[in-house]
């Protein structure tokens, strides 16, 4: 399952300074979008609209054909930081986040052990946070926004505290999952690499207040050099202080 997500003229600010400024962004249904840009150019304001987290100041985000006015089940988030329950294993972790769902509890240990197995962490799922790796913590928490089954998945620097190789692991199976749900991913990132890895299209974000620079097809196969350095040339350009 999956949504379209469309930003129109999205205005957000914080404090009397404006972070954006009529904003457009339409992610088709089933995409995988990375938002690329620089710290403090907007990228996790955008996110958090989508979510409902963040209420524009003006404009409007929808996800299918419903105003976005508040969090919901169809929106999955995977924040950089796991924000697990030390007290609670990882099924329970899971588990707790389906609460808001209404659902029974042997739906929830249903849901919760098989979104565990689809991140392939089924033999942990009865250990608690202080006994798995950063990887697999992050694993609990890409678990725990699939067991809803969401429409849209947004993700905000999920990998950025995980060493190369657990990283690129990571990105592999986040790559597999989208590929076999067909959810709408918004990735949010400030490395160019990792967006061309994962993402169909990468939008990079600038400027104050954040605006779209540019906005690329990724091209199957392995990646384009001449691509990078152009996104490249986009974030160089911006300016600094």
């Amino acid at each position: 399952m999956s949504q379209r997500v469309l930003l129109e003229e999205v205005s957000v600010g914080y404090g009397g300074t404006s972070v954006l400024d009529s904003l457009d962004l339409d992610l088709p249904a089933g995409s995988f979008t990375a938002l690329l840009g620089p710290s403090g150019c907007g990228k996790s304001t955008v996110l958090g609209s989508v979510a409902g987290f963040v209420v524009p100041d003006g404009g409007r985000v929808t996800t299918g054909s419903a105003p976005v006015r508040e969090p919901g089940p169809d929106r999955g988030v995977v924040f950089q930081h796991y924000a697990l329950f030390p007290w609670r294993t990882a099924r329970g972790n899971v588990e707790f986040a389906l609460k808001r769902l209404g659902l029974p509890r042997g739906e929830r240990r249903r849901r919760a052990l098989a979104a565990l197995a689809e991140v392939g962490l089924a033999q942990g799922a009865e250990k608690y946070p202080a006994q798995l790796s950063g990887g697999m913590q992050q694993r609990v928490a890409l678990a725990r926004a699939l067991a809803a089954e969401p429409e849209v998945l947004l993700l905000d620097e999920p990998f950025g505290a995980l060493d190369t190789l657990t990283r690129t692991r990571m990105q592999a199976l986040l790559r597999e999952l989208w590929q076999r749900r067909g959810t709408t991913v918004l990735f949010v990132t400030h490395d160019i690499d990792e967006a061309l890895a994962l993402a169909q299209r990468v939008v990079v974000l600038g400027g104050t207040p954040g605006r779209v620079l540019a906005d690329h097809a990724v091209p199957e196969g392995p990646p384009d050099p001449d691509l990078r350095a152009l996104i490249a040339r986009h974030l160089h350009s911006l300016p600094t202080g």
